[in-house]
């Protein structure tokens, strides 16, 4: 994939792209110390964006190392039909630390990050992202034959606002980060938790492909989280030592307060055509629950080897008592 993704670029002076960060880490794995992309003049290239799903700060650095060139995040959806943050390319480059976020909200966007009172929170801290309405023009106006629905689903929890079912921060300079859906926030004994930072954790190692993390009911502390890794099977490493260090690095990520203690090895994530994670399967599938196999799923085939593999590690078991 590496050679792929470097010769396209070369052969066809490709200028700018996006991808989602799956591929990234796909090509990092392959090529860790950066020995085979520089062999191609990718002089030209000057902007990569990334798109569908979180990406995270390590691989981040890689990629903008090996092709000497900015990596951009962005966050929209598809209901507002363009980005609602970016970074605006050709009006300076933001510092690093910007990089790292999905950048300021675009005109025509007023986004908060709020409580559930409608207070705002404090800058830094994780709270549900909206947009003060009214929205711009170009996003969607009602749902096909679902006017109610539309209204209840988008505008009815936060009066006067468009709720994004997006959990996320702001810095003291405006710059937004997307942390995860608001479902894909877990709260464990009273503390809410991203799974995206939990994910970040178990991405700092090198020899993870790819990561994905999901809540298991707990009766105690409401939910504990469960990770699923992908390896990178090139590297020497058993199945308990690379469980053990993703356990560690997690913990020293983003602390003890986490309560992680459980990562399954699987061969690879259930992934839609866009390359976001499909979490909510997974967690189907932690629980025992039925789950649908929608149409936009790339690869649903894995489905069953994660629900043998899950089976097999006692995790379906120990939930449902």
């Amino acid at each position: 994939m590496q050679e792929d993704f470097s010769e396209v670029i070369q052969q066809h002076k490709v200028v700018s792209m996006f991808t989602a960060p799956t591929a990234i880490r796909i090509i990092r794995a392959e090529d860790p110390n950066c020995e085979l992309i520089k062999q191609y003049d990718l002089s030209h290239f000057r902007d990569l964006f990334v798109a569908g799903e979180h990406m995270d700060k390590d691989t981040m650095l890689w990629i903008r190392k090996a092709i000497s060139a900015p990596v951009y995040d962005n966050w929209w959806q598809t209901e507002t039909g363009w980005a609602i943050t970016a970074h605006a390319v050709g009006l300076g480059r933001p510092m690093d630390e910007h990089l790292q976020t999905t950048g300021k909200a675009v005109p025509g966007y007023d986004v908060k990050i709020i409580k559930g009172d409608l207070t705002e929170v404090d800058r830094g801290d994780l709270g549900q992202v909206v947009v003060k309405l009214p929205l711009p023009p170009g996003t969607a106006s009602t749902l096909w034959r679902a006017d109610d629905r539309f209204i209840k689903t988008y505008f009815t929890k936060y009066p006067g606002y468009y709720d994004s079912s997006d959990d996320g921060v702001m810095d003291e300079d405006g710059f937004v980060s997307i942390m995860a859906r608001t479902d894909d926030v877990i709260n464990v004994a009273g503390h809410r938790i991203s799974t995206k930072a939990l994910e970040e954790g178990m991405l700092r190692l090198d020899f993870v492909i790819d990561a994905a993390c999901v809540g298991q009911e707990d009766p105690i502390k409401g939910h504990l989280p469960v990770g699923f890794i992908v390896i990178d099977k090139t590297i020497p490493i058993s199945r308990e030592e690379a469980v053990k260090q993703v356990i560690q690095s997690v913990r020293e990520f983003v602390g003890p307060v986490a309560a992680f203690k459980t990562a399954v090895i699987v061969p690879t994530l259930p992934k839609t055509r866009s390359g976001k994670t499909v979490r909510g399967v997974l967690s189907k599938i932690l629980h025992g629950k039925p789950y649908r196999i929608t149409p936009t799923m790339e690869n649903p085939h894995v489905l069953e080897d994660i629900e043998e593999i899950v089976r097999e590690e006692g995790i379906i078991e120990r939930v449902l008592k």
